[in-house]
């Protein structure tokens, strides 16, 4: 599988998948999806729910080829959380 090019910029990709998120895709989610990743296409509303980030993404790309995708994590402020050493 190639990489999908981008078509928007990283301003234009955010503000949509968060848009997406809280219009269309938070009301349709159920309280077992909590903690769980969701890969939306910003450009078409579609989404796919996993508790893998990657087969969720997976998923989303063979149903829609070319997706512009936003992942975020049911219920946390970011999908990935970043740990430095101490």
């Amino acid at each position: 599988m190639s990489p999908t090019q981008p078509r928007l910029s990283r301003e234009d990709l955010a503000r949509r998948g968060e848009d997406a998120f809280v219009h269309q895709v938070r009301p349709a989610l159920r309280p077992e999806d909590d903690g769980k990743f969701v890969a939306i296409d910003v450009e078409s509303g579609a989404f796919e729910v996993d508790e893998d980030d990657h087969a969720a993404v997976s998923r989303l790309h063979r149903r829609i080829p070319g997706a512009q995708v936003w992942l975020v994590r049911a219920g946390y402020p970011a999908a990935h959380r970043l740990r430095g050493a101490r």
